[in-house]
Parts: structure tokens; sequence; C-alpha cells
């Protein structure tokens, strides 16, 4: 589905860097280095982002 806004567990803003995670994983970079440079140090904002699977092509009626 689409990424939530927020970390469920500790609020923190999660959904405006996953675009830019996806970017740089898929140019090779390694994941960890990412997150660490995009500030995620918790688990649960890290789990927000790596566990996240993009649905939304499959369920729309324009994908």
């Amino acid at each position: 589905m689409i990424i939530p806004v927020r970390c469920f567990t500790c609020g923190k803003v999660v959904g405006s860097a996953y675009p830019e995670y996806v970017k740089r994983v898929k140019m090779g970079e390694e994941p960890q280095k990412v997150l660490d440079d995009l500030g995620f140090e918790r688990y649960c904002c890290r789990r927000m982002i790596v566990s996240h699977a993009n649905l939304i092509g499959e369920i729309s009626q324009l994908g």
C-alpha cells in the first residue's frame, strides 16, 4: 500500500524519506548506510521503511 506518514511506534515522520531511500538503494548503496544518512536510528522507524511492500499498483484500477 502507501507508506505510512509516521512511524507506528514513536511517531517520527518516515513517509517523506521513502522515495529517497528507494532511489539510493536502487543505485547500489547499502540500505543500512542510507537509513543512517536519512537519520533513522531507531529500530521502529527502520522497520517502517525496510519492511514496506509497495502494492498500490496491484490494487489500483489504473495500475
